[in-house]
């Protein structure tokens, strides 16, 4: 598996921290909380498209979260930046379509994009009983970080650390729906700095995502309900995606009552999965990326620092 390596930093006037375009910024440089002992390689196949050479196509095994940074050209940053999640059932990472094809989307209208690689709670060819990670606990975490890691580098990135979103895909979707539905201002009494920055996203995009754990057992309570306070979120699915588009309705909902503000389209066509990529035939649906930006601007969330 390819890593980039860590840049010592350059800070430049207008950008700040001089990322390398993919660069990988570990969560916790020394090991993750529920990772702890574990020296295993993760498991990941290569791009083999060039402009992301020396990145990975899909990851099978993970074991220490991080995000790869992608900014903007200089003259077309606006300021705000997005966590990008990519989805796979949480047994493996689509991190190249989810993921790096997102964040260049994103980095060509101005927006930073920090690419999240968190753990696999169900990793694909693992026996059930060696599972290490759960959805509520270290993938929550891992989320949670990663918001509090780009705000405490805003300045860094040169970003504004009140316009930070969260975008999800799938199960990264559920990552989203957890982060957007737990989450504190911060430890200020912490000795680590990025402890002390809050970890709610200013905004949630949630494309055909899945369900936050807990919310769609019968009878039981949410692990992660719908507070008031949840950021403004955008919510895409289909009709035809049976399997998600139950869920992203049932959320809406959930954020409606609570008087969050919501936008959800539900298109009638259209598989799962689609992310950037044009559907077999031409499609409604495929205009989500336009309709998220039209969001986003009725919101003043892309407007030049």
């Amino acid at each position: 598996m390819y890593q980039k390596l860590l840049l010592t930093g350059l800070l430049v006037a207008a950008t700040g921290f001089a990322a390398e375009r993919g660069e990988e910024i570990k969560l916790w440089p020394n090991g993750a909380p529920g990772s702890e002992g574990i020296t295993a390689a993760e498991v990941s196949t290569a791009s083999k498209t060039p402009k992301y050479k020396g990145l990975a196509d899909d990851y099978l095994q993970t074991h220490y979260p991080s995000i790869y940074v992608f900014l903007p050209p200089k003259e077309k940053a606006t300021g705000a930046s997005m966590i990008v999640a990519p989805g796979g059932g949480h047994n493996h990472l689509v991190i190249e379509k989810e993921g790096w094809e997102i964040a260049d989307y994103l980095n060509e209208r101005g927006i930073a994009a920090f690419v999240l690689k968190y753990r696999l709670a169900k990793p694909r060819g693992v026996p059930q009983t060696e599972w290490k990670y759960k959805l509520e606990d270290q993938v929550y975490l891992d989320a949670a970080r990663s918001v509090r890691l780009v705000r405490s580098r805003a300045t860094e990135y040169g970003i504004d650390p009140t316009r930070i979103g969260f975008i999800g895909f799938s199960a990264g979707g559920e990552v989203g729906g957890m982060i957007g539905t737990r989450f504190d201002a911060g430890k200020p009494n912490s000795t680590d700095p990025i402890e002390r920055a809050s970890s709610r996203p200013d905004f949630n995009i949630l494309v055909y995502p899945w369900y936050r754990p807990g919310a769609n057992i019968p009878n039981a309570p949410p692990l992660f309900p719908v507070p008031k306070d949840a950021p403004p979120t955008f919510m895409v699915c289909t009709t035809e995606d049976r399997s998600h588009v139950e869920p992203t309705v049932k959320f809406y909902s959930e954020l409606l009552t609570q008087g969050v503000p919501v936008e959800m389209l539900i298109f009638a066509d259209g598989p799962h999965g689609y992310a950037l990529r044009p559907t077999a035939k031409p499609l409604p649906v495929n205009t989500w990326p336009d309709r998220m930006m039209d969001w986003l601007n009725s919101r003043s969330l892309l407007r030049k620092q």
